[in-house]
């Protein structure tokens, strides 16, 4: 099969011929439609993982139609349309047993803990507990965007967020897990101020409903501007970037008994402001993706209309484009969902 490869951090990926993956016993071997170009990979290939072993092959946002199956595999069969959360669950720790797959203790990730997805096959593992049905008529590109950053934002938005209509909501980093946090609270009732440098991304906001908007790269506070916009502070902040200054600005542009939800990934350990986090007793969580049994919901609400993932697909690019779309992650991301179809 063709697969993008790197063999060093941050240099040059290629693509090219490796072998074609096998199932293991719980799992299967999926032929991927479509896969989304995520930051979370850029990270990956720029060192900021420790589960990653060289040469690797990234790509954990992923849709497409199973290959071949495990001997212990009850519930999939070759040709069902599937997608799959990021974190797959081993199904049997505590975790797991709790609901909790979203941090099993013995999770697998593909294109972290193994070879992902921005290839033609992929193999996933425990795949009676990881994997989800595509709705009929769901696009794969529409389909790939759900598995990190959309349902990582319904999740971080709705059930850790714990958002109620008539809430304010700040959202840092407007690319496709801040526009899909901006989308999904929006569609909750909630008033919307969104942040970000890129122009281009802010636009996509309004579209997707943001109240308000603060261009980052012009405001002289960010966490001012948004405590001016809101009254007071956001009750719910993202930060969907992740980086130590919209962390920040997340935590200062919060009211009293707010909630700071971090959703991106830090490279390196922010200084949270902790003596505004213990004087207006504010809530600091995190949020790691979306266990499949918990799908159905946000899926009934794409079905219906009420939230549209297909609008956040912004691009779409070849595999052979891949390489060069990857390292521009870290400087010129694009606006929007960008997602890479293997096979064309």
């Amino acid at each position: 099969m063709r697969a993008v490869v790197f063999e060093r951090y941050g240099e040059p990926a290629e693509v090219r011929e490796v072998a074609d993956p096998a199932p293991a016993e719980h799992g299967v071997v999926v032929r991927v439609e479509a896969t989304g170009l995520c930051r979370s990979d850029w990270h990956g290939w720029m060192g900021h993982d420790p589960d990653i072993t060289l040469p690797h092959v990234p790509g954990h946002e992923l849709a497409g139609v199973v290959e071949a199956v495990g001997a212990r595999v009850t519930g999939w069969h070759p040709g069902d349309r599937v997608t799959v959360p990021f974190v797959c669950a081993c199904g049997s720790c505590p975790s797991c047993a709790a609901g909790d797959q979203q941090v099993c203790e013995r999770q697998t990730q593909p294109g972290f803990t193994h070879w992902g997805s921005f290839a033609q096959y992929v193999a996933l593992e425990h795949a009676d507990v990881n994997l989800v049905a595509v709705p009929d008529g769901m696009s794969g590109a529409t389909a790939a965007s759900l598995g990190c950053r959309f349902a990582t934002a319904y999740r971080a938005v709705i059930a850790r967020g714990r958002l109620a209509a008539g809430e304010w909501v700040a959202v840092h980093g407007c690319g496709g897990v801040g526009l899909s946090a901006v989308m999904i609270a929006s569609a909750a009732g909630a008033r919307v101020v969104a942040v970000d440098v890129s122009p281009q991304a802010l636009d996509l906001a309004r579209k997707f409903g943001a109240t308000a908007v603060v261009d980052a790269s012009k405001a002289a506070d960010t966490a001012e501007a948004v405590r001016e916009l809101t009254g007071g502070g956001a009750h719910l902040s993202l930060d969907a970037l992740g980086s130590p200054a919209t962390c920040a600005a997340s935590v200062n542009g919060l009211r009293r008994r707010g909630r700071h939800v971090q959703v991106g990934l830090l490279p390196a350990a922010p200084e949270i402001p902790m003596a505004r986090v213990i004087g207006l007793e504010l809530d600091v969580l995190g949020s790691h993706g979306m266990a499949a049994h918990a799908y159905p919901g946000m899926l009934e609400l794409v079905r219906a209309g009420v939230l549209r993932p297909d609008l956040l697909v912004t691009a779409t690019i070849p595999l052979d484009a891949a390489p060069a779309a990857l390292a521009a992650m870290g400087t010129a991301p694009a606006a929007g969902v960008t997602v890479i179809e293997p096979w064309s």
